[in-house]
């Protein structure tokens, strides 16, 4: 690797700022805020929208689709495989 044109390998706190998750991991994101982790040490943190503490799927708050109307719909317009056949 040549020296000087990558970027910066570092630990770095992810936060989120709904679900109140946050860990410790490794990036090259920069940021220029820091938190104090639970070490003592100061960490550049990074704020996501959105995380498994605050997504849908992994909440158990996701909406399911309904998608049998469309796919009875789809075969009344354009028939079904077993009657082209």
């Amino acid at each position: 690797m040549k020296h000087g044109i990558h970027p910066q390998y570092r630990p770095v706190v992810f936060r989120d700022n709904v679900g109140g998750l946050a860990f410790l991991t490794r990036s090259t994101a920069a940021t220029e805020r820091t938190v104090e982790w639970r070490d003592g040490r100061s960490y550049p943190v990074i704020d996501v929208e959105i995380s498994s503490a605050s997504h849908p799927f992994y909440t158990g708050a996701a909406r399911v689709l309904d998608t049998a109307g469309r796919v009875e719909r789809f075969e009344r317009r354009y028939g079904a495989k077993a009657a082209r056949d």
